[in-house]
């Protein structure tokens, strides 16, 4: 069954009952939305973009911070037949540029924390991009945008007559990889489909859940967990921020039963709670079932902790990819708190295997390549057929992370997808940030790697090497490179020889082991 019928069920079985909630604790807001009244502004805005002339195959990028509306516009424009490309909220103006010119989008859909970024590249969006749609207030919207209240005011709430297809693609999602420059990964509906019903084979949804939603919704992992609760008509609250203070208070008052936190988010309860800044009675917690975790490794004190502060909660944990249609493929599992370190099994109509360089499997315990294969398995990278042909085979996705499995099946992995670093549950490009830093008159050589940090996982490290005779200070690379997005910039500076092999290439094991131990000492 499609998303879309999906969610044109949930409208009929279900139709006044609360489908969304908006909290917004800056600035003491709540809004709801019903089942129907989702599925009418879906409508809404799929026939206000047919009627504009835009359908079947045109890509629609879609940047939006979380809101109420963010769901109703992304299956908007799915029931059009056009591809939604869920753009990250962190992407500068060069970024969400170079986003474009790779997919050539006819409409941009944004919101008001966007204008600056849109504004300072709209001449060269404007060689593809036909319709701009601001999603915001009336009085703010740019003279070069239409406004989205306006373009769906009097639009028909019956879905429209477009032919959708199981394996028609649905959307792109753009994923950084380790090369610093962003690839498109086409999914289909098939693949969209597939992954509601690995999250609630998983997790065990039924209509009487309550998900919280923290995580941004542009990332597959927070849609796909979500699509739990979707498959089964069940609430969600979309929540705007994550001090300890408003996750609790968000779950008291809504009465939440499930919540998918990133690593620092239950780092930063479980310090509220030990150093007492929270009075942990004031909230009604007990229907709160289950605290799952990912978008990076996880700590096993921290579960330890965790499960001391929240002893009947149910746990787990999932590894995915962009390219999987987000986490799950491999999961650790409900009641598996004995195998905690492990990223776990296949999930629900996923294989798994472990690899050699030539595609042999491995015996048990030897590491190697993990792949995986299902129907969650993306098309392939948008116009990039040399990625996708080293990426799929044989029906098989190369995840590029080197893993292990146990006697008991459970996966370990053992590094990194090749030297990419995930901070706050953010993927961050060594090459990129190098580059930028090479820029700088006074550096020689630098290799950037990820170190170990208790509540972001890691942190960006820089190793420099400076030119014969130069100067800097941590502070002076700090400032330097406080051009960055915030989530790449350095946290840690070292100034130091730059090993190279044979071939030129940077020597990260040999850096990660040496600057990871400094940080554990």
């Amino acid at each position: 069954m499609l998303i879309t019928e999906i969610l044109s069920r949930n409208s009929r079985m279900y139709s006044e009952e609360i489908a969304l909630v908006e909290r917004d604790p800056d600035c003491n807001c709540r809004r709801e939305i019903s089942w129907r009244a989702f599925d009418e502004s879906a409508n809404g805005f799929s026939n206000a973009l047919l009627a504009r002339g835009i359908g079947k195959g045109d890509r629609v990028l879609h940047l939006m911070m979380n809101g109420l509306e963010w769901l109703p516009c992304y299956f908007g424009i799915i029931r059009s037949g056009a591809i939604v490309a869920p753009l990250n909220f962190r992407f500068e103006s060069e970024t969400l540029q170079i986003c474009n010119e790779l997919v050539a989008a006819k409409v941009l859909l944004f919101g008001p924390e966007f204008i600056e970024r849109i504004s300072a590249i709209k001449t060269a969006l404007d060689r593809t991009i036909e319709l701009y749609i601001y999603v915001g207030p009336e009085s703010e919207c740019p003279g070069y945008a239409t406004n989205y209240a306006q373009l769906i005011r009097g639009m028909a709430v019956e879905p429209p007559a477009v032919s959708l297809q199981l394996m028609d693609e649905a959307a792109l999602y753009f994923t950084s990889g380790t090369t610093g420059q962003p690839k498109a990964v086409s999914l289909t509906h098939r693949n969209l489909e597939h992954a509601c019903y690995v999250e609630n084979q998983h997790h065990k949804q039924t209509h009487d859940d309550n998900f919280l939603c923290i995580p941004p919704l542009y990332h597959t992992g927070a849609k796909m967990h979500w699509f739990g609760n979707f498959v089964v008509g069940a609430k969600a609250v979309l929540l705007k921020g994550a001090k300890p203070e408003w996750v609790l208070q968000a779950i008291s008052e809504e009465q939440a039963t499930i919540v998918w936190l990133l690593v620092p988010w239950a780092h930063d309860i479980l310090i509220a709670w030990e150093n007492g800044d929270i009075d942990f009675g004031r909230y009604k917690l007990d229907q709160w079932r289950l605290m799952h975790i990912g978008a990076q490794p996880v700590p096993p004190n921290l579960i330890k902790a965790w499960r001391k502060l929240f002893p009947h909660h149910e746990y787990d944990t999932n590894y995915g990819l962009t390219e999987s249609t987000g986490p799950g493929c491999i999961h650790l599992g409900l009641g598996n708190t004995h195998k905690i370190g492990s990223i776990g099994r296949p999930g629900f109509d996923w294989e798994a295997a472990i690899v050699d360089e030539d595609n042999r499997p491995l015996p048990v315990g030897e590491p190697g390549e993990l792949i995986v294969k299902g129907p969650g398995v993306m098309q392939g990278y948008y116009q990039n057929p040399e990625a996708t042909a080293e990426a799929l085979r044989d029906g098989w996705l190369h995840t590029g992370d080197v893993a292990r499995e146990d006697a008991d099946g459970f996966i370990w992995l053992v590094d990194r997808k090749k030297d990419l670093i995930i901070t706050g549950g953010e993927n961050v490009s060594p090459v990129e940030v190098e580059h930028f830093l090479m820029e700088h008159r006074h550096i020689q050589d630098v290799a950037v790697i990820g170190t170990p940090d208790q509540r972001l996982g890691e942190v960006v490290t820089a190793i420099i090497q400076l030119k014969a005779g130069c100067e800097l200070t941590e502070q002076d690379v700090l400032a330097y490179a406080d051009f960055l997005p915030r989530y790449k910039r350095p946290r840690r500076v070292h100034f130091d020889q730059v090993p190279r092999n044979a071939t030129g290439k940077i020597e990260k094991p040999k850096l990660r082991e040496r600057y990871s131990e400094m940080v554990s000492a």
